[in-house]
């Protein structure tokens, strides 16, 4: 098999996995992405971490709580870490989505597009075999 052959082969497997995706089901859910992303980013946004200052317990053990101070603010850096972490990640997710519709509103342009020049074709095809038909009736 030839480079050629192995590529026509893909080809064809690619054309195969593509004509099985419900495409209608996929543009009209596109719109429902990008604005349930865009509502993700915005609810994550809007929400900041809350630093409370915890007040030192009242207790004997002095380094027990200077321990517990420390442990505190720890998780609270930890928090503000994993915020900012949710928020990048939020925001990829709504860019992602962006993308998704932009390139949906494209393949749909693009399938029109295609279904169009499929029908010009078959009307040029009839139109160039009505005409080498003519010389060989009359």
């Amino acid at each position: 098999m030839t480079f050629s052959s192995k590529g026509l082969l893909m080809a064809i497997g690619w054309m195969t996995v593509l004509k099985m995706v419900p495409w209608t089901d996929v543009i009209s859910n596109a719109p429902v992405i990008a604005d349930g992303a865009k509502k993700l980013w915005n609810a994550v946004a809007r929400k900041s971490p809350s630093a409370t200052d915890a007040q030192p317990a009242l207790s004997p053990g002095a380094d027990a709580v200077a321990t517990l101070q420390a442990r505190l603010a720890a998780v609270e850096a930890t928090v503000l870490d994993l915020h900012q972490q949710m928020l990048a990640s939020s925001e990829l997710i709504k860019a992602l989505a962006d993308q998704n519709a932009q390139l949906i509103r494209r393949a749909e342009v693009h399938r029109v597009r295609l279904v169009r020049l499929a029908w010009a074709t078959v009307v040029l095809a009839i139109v160039v075999l009505a005409n080498l038909a003519l010389p060989l009736v009359g």
